[in-house]
Parts: structure tokens; C-alpha cells; sequence
């Protein structure tokens, strides 16, 4: 079956979502189909807030973007009505995870003591691969668990990592 807007729509009827309100948890993919969204859009391709993919200078200035209000379709990126209410689907915490990752690699300076560390303590990865952010969760767990790089990190780092 193909991931679509009416693939989501039949098998929620099929699993009578609107009668026993199920949570839901799937891909970024799903959850966007779910709520009626434009897939592979990228200006407003967040469903929890107005984020602008596209609003560069921004990206790791603003920390507060606003928030969704509506999910009316021909507004921000929604092109159907949503299938679900945004409450009752939960994130992958491998893509939190995972995308959280990515942002610090990107927010920080490569020669900076962190990144250093980061990149000694997995060998096995290619230089390409930790530049651009790409790490599987146990790596990640490791990370986050390792005292020795919260102590390891610059001011710039630490507030990126936080």
C-alpha cells in the first residue's frame, strides 16, 4: 500500500480510529500524511510550529518559533484536513534523537574541543559522516552520558548542546 493522504484514510477507518481515538506514533512521513500536510515541502514542514526551512539567517538565532494554530488546509504547507488531532500523535524518539544530533554537529565549530572529542571517541566513523551529524542512537546515548564531554565542551558548544 502507498503511503498517501487516502492510504492514512482508509486504514483509519479500517481500524476505527474515530471511534476508539488511538494515539499514534510513526514516521515523520506518517505524521505529516496524518495531518494533511504537503510531503517533501520544505517552508512550514514542521506540524508543531510555523518553522521556515527556508529562513537561513534564522535557524539557530530564533529558538522560539511560533506555534501552530490551525490546520486549515490552503494555509502553511496543509493541502487536506487532518486525519488526527496533533495531540494524539507522539515523536520517534529516535528522531528527536537523531535530528537533535544533527543541529549540534551543525551549530558547533569543528575545530572546537567538543567536536574534537566527539570525533575521537568513534574512530570508526568517516569525517564525512560526524561533519555532517550522522550518528546511530547508541552512539548518540553514549554521548549523552559521557561526562567527560560536558566537560570537554567550549561555552559555544555547551549552549548548542543544551
Amino acid at each position: 500500500m502507498k503511503e498517501s493522504y487516502e492510504s492514512m484514510k482508509l486504514l483509519l477507518g479500517k481500524i476505527k480510529n474515530d471511534e476508539f481515538k488511538w494515539k499514534l506514533c510513526g514516521g515523520l512521513k506518517v505524521e505529516a500524511l496524518l495531518l494533511g500536510m504537503q510531503l517533501e515541502y520544505t517552508k512550514y514542514c514542521c506540524f508543531l510550529y510555523e518553522w521556515d526551512s527556508q529562513d537561513k539567517k534564522n535557524h539557530y538565532v530564533n529558538k522560539l518559533w511560533p506555534k501552530r494554530t490551525t490546520l486549515a488546509p490552503g494555509e502553511e504547507n496543509i493541502v487536506n484536513p487532518p486525519l488526527v488531532l496533533p495531540e494524539k500523535i507522539y515523536l520517534p524518539s529516535s528522531h528527536i534523537k537523531l535530528g537533535l544530533m544533527k543541529n549540534f554537529v551543525k551549530g558547533t565549530d569543528i575545530t572546537g574541543c567538543g567536536f574534537e572529542y566527539g570525533w575521537n571517541k568513534f574512530p570508526s566513523l568517516s569525517d564525512t559522516k560526524i561533519k555532517k551529524g550522522i550518528f546511530i542512537g547508541p552512539q548518540i546515548r553514549e554521548l549523552m552520558q559521557d561526562k567527560q564531554f560536558d566537560e570537554d565542551l567550549n561555552e559555544t558548544e555547551r549552549n548548542v548542546w543544551l
